[in-house]
């Protein structure tokens, strides 16, 4: 849509000059680190380049750092519009708006963001045009703008709705600072962005977890790289940087150097590997290989063993192949002696045919891209915050191991924060360090080292797949099915999986930096770690051999005089074992009758850290959980925030249970005697000391 009025090409802005800086407020980067970057001013009208100028996330290529204004803006009404539009948001504060009496909060928009609103604002002028609207929006009405929503295309997600909403009202709020104007009636008064887009509040998060299947075959492919594999690579990656610093260009003394190197009986003739190969050929030579060897550079080797060279050549190749139809020959490449595998036909063998010089590359790639899958997977990390990995990233974070890096969602100020890691990960990032060729981050292109260009997370996880795919076979590995995975998709994964642990939220809340007030983690925790259909059979099936194990461990204990717990629900588990005891006996049996009659006896424990509940679902009558409340529709077993271990016949005190009821005792006791306490505090405190004296109770009953 074009303004065929003439004033519009003489349109100036009505709060802002040309000459005025567009990051206003903002922690710049030092001249020092931005040689040729220059502040952004808010006449520019092709683009707000940001690079140099504000630090840009790791992840972020340089484009996606510019906030543009050629695309479908070059009329100049609208340029002005979009920059005025995008001087707002980025300077809320600004003196001039608060002048006028406009006030837009005090969030800056981030550059992202700015991109984002310039995408919104074209997009509604290409309607605009279609529809037929006036081509000045000063000649727009609310009815229009409500209109722009309603004809969204309906497979659009609510979010994507709700972001369009959220645009023209902070349009309709800044009109008034809008040379161009714009509708100053609100389309939607008093409705929030979500009713008018119609979306359903849900603590459900949109991203799906990765399919089991998916799943452990990418975690075992990248393990299997980043522990097996990566030293053989390694070692082949030092011996061709030897080989090729003391290879020279050199070949007057080509064949001299020939005869001494096969005089040696160690010396093995580099061969490609060819599974197919027939019994009686001989083995391809790989000839770059062969010339390194001889410590001349891989280049010359047509003019060392070129079949069309000198007579020279001739008789050199010809030695060689000799040495070859002798048996003198290897697969090994740049290294022997690589890790073995077992592969599915069962077979043995080395992961790799043999590593030559040009396997380095994609090998190398290979191993980046299977550490970033690593942490992705069991950090927790978003895919951002992988990015900033940086050099010597790796701490102790309250004696536990940490990688520190930056958070960057919701927060403009970038804090550095720390994620607690195992040592699988630890791994994965010292290997990473190890490869990568940038100054400064893990996680970089090997082709531009000294930019801080981005590398695309999906990308690698898409190129590990193609290439363990590829090699799986050969290298041991079970080929990794189809199916779209983002690194946002590993959090979701994990997040979900760790939740099946008792006391999970808060330490997912930590790991996930969603912790609210009062130190508990919020709806969003709620949503990563909630359960998925593909998963449910597997977990079920983990946790029941998890409960199992545990209460195999309980049969044992009981069976050797020991004491398994205390309580009414711990003499039910006592009675149910001395029946399958006394039933083994009698039967003359072992334990694997022992182990069956255990599995028949479907003693429903559920193991937790305050108490083990033997909640029977055929007979909930006498759970003190469920009394006197309303269960939520759907649920099914007990509720666990109303549990009374020392009330409910359910309850057994385990042996691990006893030490936390003693020290919150000691705790309580301790509190009461803090002078000047409330009565309503004393109160609440008196009956945590009564209750935690009720479970001692009852383990010193079973003492006596």
């Amino acid at each position: 849509m074009t303004i065929d009025d003439p004033v519009a090409e003489h349109l100036t802005a009505l709060l802002f000059r040309d000459d005025e800086p567009v990051l206003q407020g903002r922690a710049l980067m030092s001249a020092a680190r931005r040689p040729g970057a220059r502040v952004p001013i808010f006449g520019d009208t092709e683009s707000w380049d940001c690079n140099g100028v504000l630090r840009r996330p790791a992840n972020l290529k340089v484009n996606e750092w510019q906030v543009p204004f050629t695309v479908e803006l070059t009329n100049p009404f609208w340029n002005l519009l979009a920059r005025e539009m995008a001087m707002v948001m980025a300077n809320p504060q600004h003196e001039a708006l608060q002048e006028a009496g406009i006030y837009l909060g005090d969030a800056r928009a981030s550059v992202s963001t700015l991109r984002g609103a310039v995408y919104q604002l074209r997009a509604m002028i290409n309607w605009a045009d279609t529809v037929g609207l006036p081509p000045n929006p000063k000649e727009w009405t609310a009815i229009d703008l409500k209109r722009r929503v309603k004809t969204l295309d309906p497979s659009l997600s609510a979010a994507s709705v709700i972001g369009t909403v959220s645009f023209i009202r902070r349009m309709v709020r800044m009109s008034s600072a809008l040379s161009g104007g714009w509708p100053v009636e609100e389309p939607w008064p008093g409705k929030s962005a979500k009713a008018v887009a119609q979306a359903t509040r849900t603590d459900a998060v949109s991203t799906k977890p990765i399919p089991p299947g998916i799943w452990f075959a990418l975690v075992r492919a990248a393990w299997a790289y980043v522990h097996t594999f990566a030293p053989d690579v390694l070692r082949a990656i030092r011996r061709r940087d030897e080989l090729l610093q003391a290879a020279g260009t050199s070949i007057i003394d080509a064949s001299h150097t020939l005869d001494n190197w096969l005089a040696n009986p160690d010396n093995q003739v580099p061969v490609y590997y060819e599974p197919a190969q027939s019994m009686d050929q001989n083995p391809v030579v790989n000839w770059p290989l062969m010339t390194l060897f001889l410590g001349i550079v891989p280049t010359l080797q047509g003019a060392v063993f070129g079949a069309r060279q000198s007579a020279l050549s001739l008789s050199r190749r010809a030695a060689v192949l000799e040495a070859v139809k002798q048996g003198r020959y290897a697969h090994q490449g740049l290294v022997e002696d690589l890790a073995q595998v077992t592969r599915s036909d069962g077979s043995t063998g080395p992961w790799h045919p043999g590593i030559q010089p040009g396997h380095i590359g994609p090998l190398r790639t290979a191993l980046r891209n299977a550490a970033f899958v690593l942490v992705a997977a069991l950090s927790m990390m978003r895919d951002s915050e992988l990015h900033e990995i940086g050099r010597g990233c790796i701490v102790e974070h309250y004696n536990t191991p940490a990688v520190a890096s930056i958070l960057q969602k919701g927060h403009q100020d970038q804090p550095r924060k720390h994620w607690w890691i195992t040592e699988p990960v630890v791994e994965a990032i010292e290997l990473a360090e190890s490869l990568s060729l940038h100054a400064e981050r893990v996680f970089a292109p090997f082709k531009r080292p000294k930019t801080s260009e981005a590398i695309d997370g999906a990308l690698m996880i898409d190129s590990f797949t193609r290439f363990v795919n590829a090699h799986a076979a050969c290298a041991g590995l079970e080929p990794i099915p189809t199916g779209r995975v983002r690194p946002h998709m590993f959090r979701r994964t994990m997040a979900m999986l760790t939740d099946q642990f008792a006391g999970s939220e808060i330490a997912l809340g930590i790991q996930l930096k969603h912790i609210a007030t009062r130190a508990l983690a919020n709806r969003s925790t709620r949503g990563y770690a909630a359960p998925d259909e593909a998963w449910a059979k597997h977990l079920e099936g983990a946790i029941e051999a998890a409960r199992f194990r545990r209460l195999r461990t309980l049969y044992n204990e009981h069976k050797d005089g020991k004491t398994i717990g205390y309580g009414p629900g711990a003499d039910r588990v006592k009675e149910a074992f001395d029946d399958i005891e006394d039933t083994v006996r009698a039967r003359g049996g072992d334990s694997r009758v022992e182990e069956d009659l255990l599995r028949k006896a479907r003693i429903t424990i559920r193991f937790g850290a305050l108490n083990n509940c033997l909640f029977d679902p055929s007979n909930p009558s006498g759970a003190i959980c469920l009394e006197n409340t309303i269960v939520p529709e759907g649920h099914i077993g007990p509720l666990d925030w109303r549990c009374r271990p020392d009330r409910c016949h359910n309850s057994m005190i385990g042996i691990e249970h006893v030490p936390i009821y003693d020290a919150h005792h000691r705790t309580q006791v301790k509190l009461l005697e803090t002078p000047g306490l409330p009565s309503v505090r004393k109160d609440l405190i008196s009956r945590e000391l009564e209750r935690a004296e009720a479970v001692l109770k009852l383990t010193l009953q079973e003492e006596t």
